[in-house]
């Protein structure tokens, strides 16, 4: 029996994570893999958190991630990387766009913004992989591709083929977005990691 691989893909709302999670699933199951999704909303529509857990194998019994055992998390934004950081085994890996979206708290001045999140992340996991999505996404053609330049990046560490991805890719994305899409994982796929 095959192990199961648990992701946890952490953001806010509008950055394209549970589009990164159907993605993800879907090439999973294209290669005859079980697959579990769990999906929180922490108020998405106003740039609250949104959490996906995603695990996969031969046979999955429960969606849900416990405390310290994701395999990977995929983090679309560095305080949200933070604040997950404690469900990843102590091998696992973390994927961080160094990218700072304000949430509520701190926008309206009840809390602060935590400056050395990223090497907090590094101290604490020092393979921690961190890219600047935004950019990439923006050489690609839309910013709003940063959640694809990061499946690249996770798919090329992953045991999942990239022509699957790729079609898995081809069926979920609009028509008129493809070709950015396309781009903006290949830019991910592509990049060098720094860590």
């Amino acid at each position: 029996m095959t192990k199961v691989t648990s992701i946890l893909i952490v953001g806010v709302g509008g950055q394209g994570t549970i589009l990164a999670s159907r993605i993800l699933s879907g090439v999973a199951q294209k290669v005859g893999l079980d697959v579990k999704v769990s999906e929180i909303h922490g108020m998405a529509q106003r740039g609250g958190s949104v959490v996906t857990q995603v695990r996969y194998g031969e046979k999955v019994a429960s969606p849900i991630i416990p405390l310290g055992q994701a395999d990977i998390i995929l983090a679309f934004e560095k305080l949200e990387a933070l604040r997950w950081l404690p469900y990843l085994k102590k091998d696992g890996s973390i994927i961080v766009n160094d990218q700072r979206i304000d949430p509520m708290p701190v926008v309206i001045g009840a809390a602060s913004y935590p400056e050395n999140a990223i090497n907090y992340i590094k101290a604490k996991f020092p393979k921690a992989i961190v890219v600047n999505a935004l950019d990439m996404a923006l050489q690609a053609g839309n910013g709003k591709a940063v959640n694809v330049v990061l499946l690249g990046l996770l798919a090329k560490h992953l045991d999942l083929a990239k022509d699957i991805w790729l079609e898995v890719l081809k069926e979920t994305v609009p028509a008129k977005h493809l070709e950015t899409n396309i781009k903006a994982f290949e830019a991910g796929y592509n990049s060098i990691d720094k860590k």
